[in-house]
């Protein structure tokens, strides 16, 4: 079955690394990397902030979902990945990621983890989507 990867303009890319999104066309699915508070150019955004990297992250996945021809209301998905979590940070982590979304909330795991990739990332989530 032959995959489609696309790493899209907009998100900072990693080359060699991992690809932001792989679709699976015969399958109808869209997988996404997990996606962390960095823009365009690879810089943190919202050092600190649960909630503000949440935003950003939100806004990576609609930037690799729409380069893969879907968007979050085809989210069936979703994997959270908190550090420094306490049960206070996962309103906002909620609040950003159903902004915007029009459908009843997807499948989702929440877990609290030591660190991320970089410990000024808080958050972490993938999704996958349908097409």
């Amino acid at each position: 079955m032959p995959v489609r990867h696309i790493d899209p303009e907009g998100l900072h890319p990693v080359p060699g690394v991992l690809s932001h999104a792989v679709v699976v066309p015969e399958a109808g699915l869209v997988y996404l990397s997990g996606q962390v508070a960095w823009n365009q150019d690879g810089e943190l955004v919202g050092a600190g902030d649960h909630g503000q990297q949440a935003r950003r992250i939100v806004r990576n996945i609609d930037v690799a979902l729409a380069a893969a021809g879907t968007d979050r209301s085809r989210v069936v998905k979703e994997t959270i990945y908190i550090a420094e979590y306490r049960p206070e940070v996962a309103g906002p982590i909620i609040d950003a990621l159903r902004s915007g979304a029009t459908t009843p909330p997807p499948a989702q795991t929440m877990v609290g983890v030591a660190t991320l990739y970089d410990p000024g990332f808080l958050v972490e989530i993938d999704v996958v989507a349908t097409l």
